[in-house]
């Protein structure tokens, strides 16, 4: 992790769990991450797959140009990165284990969709954590996407879909310092649309 919000939220997240695996969305105290939650997100675990937010934070929310909450947030990335994320995220919630992961942001084109090449990239850092809700696993992820840059567009104009760069599980090294537990057994394969993904230690999502 480079950001300090994305440490700061994993220290939080890390006190939390105890010796759980994750800790409940009930035992959050949004006063406790106040500094934080400008760039925070919980996303749902639905059937479709979709990922509706239901928390998003007033810069993820200028990222995006509107409020974010209740929208998909798997609809916020790239096409060719949806399969890829939504894999990432079941396999946080499966195998109870964070991932990190670098993202580009481009500034929206006045008349499209897509990304305006005139204006520079921003580079966000991407943090995914489980947690429980109601006592079920399969339920939420709480996230940070945070800048690691800034560029003049941003707040001023939406960003396009959103594209991975990378992804990757945080391994026992950088967990350390937050007094972690040791590595868990590999979690297995998650399946989407049929197809079976693996996130693998220090890479990217596969298929």
């Amino acid at each position: 992790m480079r950001h300090s919000i994305s440490k700061d939220l994993y220290a939080y997240w890390d006190r939390l769990r105890g010796a759980r695996a994750a800790p409940d969305r009930n035992d959050i105290d949004p006063a406790a991450i106040r500094h934080l939650l400008a760039d925070c997100f919980i996303v749902e675990i639905d059937q479709a797959c979709l990922l509706p937010l239901r928390l998003s934070g007033t810069r993820l929310n200028a990222l995006w140009g509107g409020e974010g909450r209740g929208a998909p947030f798997l609809g916020m990335w790239r096409e060719a990165d949806q399969r890829e994320l939504a894999a990432a995220v079941l396999t946080v919630i499966d195998g109870a284990t964070p991932i990190v992961g670098g993202v580009k942001a481009r500034a929206r084109a006045a008349d499209s969709e897509e990304a305006d090449p005139s204006r520079r990239a921003l580079d966000l850092e991407l943090l995914l954590l489980p947690l429980r809700h109601f006592g079920k696993t399969r339920s939420r992820v709480l996230g940070s996407l945070s800048p690691l840059g800034e560029v003049d567009w941003f707040g001023r104009v939406p960003a396009a879909k959103i594209e991975i760069v990378s992804l990757r599980t945080m391994n026992a090294r950088e967990r350390e310092g937050f007094g972690a537990r040791p590595e868990r057994p590999p979690f297995p394969p998650v399946e989407i649309g049929g197809r079976r993904f693996i996130v693998y230690e220090g890479g990217k999502a596969r298929a």
